[in-house]
């Protein structure tokens, strides 16, 4: 008889994060509130579908396209129309064609073939987060075959960000080391660089030779489209060679649909094509083509001037109730006197906050509120909205 081959096995712990909504839903208490969640949520405490995504579905639905397999690297017109949002259809790096764009499985998906291609393809061993990042950043690190480091990026004393010792940290890094960045709405902090900063980080990686990895999953939720790339079109105008994940999860309310793009930006249009290569390869042996709905409803939107500016109208009305709950939150807390000020709350960028609350008030609030957050302290601002956000605000201060 052969050995059980999985008798050995013990159970992996749980996500931080979905395992606080199955947590939150099994809690019987109809005052309950999910702080944990990573979703745009409404004021009715609900993902919503957007009229812009609504209209390009019908539409599809209406063209009896056959579901076929699409490309490796996606539908083309997607890839362009992503590329051309990124940087603009006039920039330098859409025109010289020195950058490559392809479709991928969300954001995550971007950053596993990303990684992948800088580990497999170009031998990168390292990979390094801020410290905090998302929790799958250093998992993803890890499973591509990465050593897995971080820099120091959030100082608890100042709420804000501990930039000095981001620099020390990247200044102590060997070269050819893979550095996952956050472009906008850090995550999850909610703090980000300065425009200044931006340029010291680039001229850092420039001289030191790291290779910077960007994460953008949050454009348009922290000031605007155009706005929240900033810090990209400062690489993209540096000259450095970089990689760059974008997610349509939010933007779009397309959490389901799994679409996403990785642009690698490199010297020329020539070495372009041969990375284009190499990350068809990448994609073909992780999970050979990206599905084709969300990415036809993307490049709908993209593509239409009038349903671009629709959609963007769409993603002000988020942002505009993010930056609502945020000063709700901070009034409130005022308001009650708690014991510590919370005006850093509406210092901070996109969906999350760090609160700096400890793991034990964490668990206070769900134990005895019904209130449910990541237990390093993160909360999703989209949780709260006009009807629970005194509550909310009661329960932090009775556990500070």
């Amino acid at each position: 008889m052969t050995d059980n081959l999985f008798a050995g096995l013990t159970p992996a712990p749980a996500d931080p994060i979905l395992g606080v909504t199955e947590k939150f839903r099994a809690d019987p208490r109809p005052q309950k509130v999910n702080l944990g969640v990573g979703v745009y949520l409404t004021e009715e405490g609900k993902t919503p579908l957007l009229d812009v995504v609504k209209e390009a579905e019908v539409a599809l639905a209406q063209s009896n396209q056959p579901h076929g397999y699409i490309p490796i690297n996606g539908l083309p017109g997607y890839c362009s129309a992503v590329q051309k949002m990124i940087f603009g259809a006039d920039s330098e790096v859409v025109l010289s064609g020195r950058a490559v764009t392809v479709q991928t499985l969300g954001g995550t998906g971007a950053l596993k073939v990303g990684m992948d291609l800088m580990h497999s393809v170009c031998g990168e061993t390292r990979g390094v987060s801020s410290v905090p990042t998302w929790g799958n950043h250093n998992a993803l690190l890890k499973l591509a075959g990465y050593e897995v480091g971080g820099y120091r990026y959030y100082d608890a004393a100042n709420d804000d960000v501990d930039f000095d010792g981001m620099i020390e940290d990247l200044r102590a890094l060997p070269p050819k080391t893979l550095v996952i960045l956050h472009s906008c709405c850090h995550n999850p902090t909610g703090y980000d660089l300065t425009p200044e900063q931006w340029d010291e980080v680039i001229e850092l990686c420039r001289k030191n030779n790291l290779t910077p990895f960007l994460d953008m999953a949050y454009q348009g939720f922290r000031d605007g489209l155009e706005e929240d790339a900033a810090a990209i079109h400062q690489f993209a105008k540096s000259g450095l060679d970089f990689l760059l994940s974008t997610s349509f999860s939010k933007s779009f309310n397309l959490y389901g649909e799994r679409i996403g793009a990785l642009t690698v930006v490199t010297q020329s249009a020539a070495e372009a094509a041969v990375v284009l290569t190499q990350i068809k390869s990448v994609i073909r042996a992780n999970y050979s083509n990206p599905p084709s709905h969300g990415a036809r409803i993307v490049e709908r939107v993209l593509s239409d001037p009038t349903k671009y500016q629709q959609w963007l109208g769409e993603l002000t009305q988020m942002r505009n109730r993010i930056r609502t709950m945020r000063k709700m939150l901070a009034d409130e807390m005022a308001r009650i006197g708690s014991k510590r000020d919370f005006s850093f709350v509406t210092r901070q960028n996109g969906m999350f906050s760090f609160t700096g609350l400890s793991p034990e008030q964490i668990d206070r609030l769900a134990d005895e509120f019904g209130i449910y957050a990541v237990r390093n302290g993160r909360i999703c601002i989209c949780g709260l909205n006009t009807k629970n956000v005194e509550y909310v605000a009661k329960s932090i201060a009775t556990v500070l």
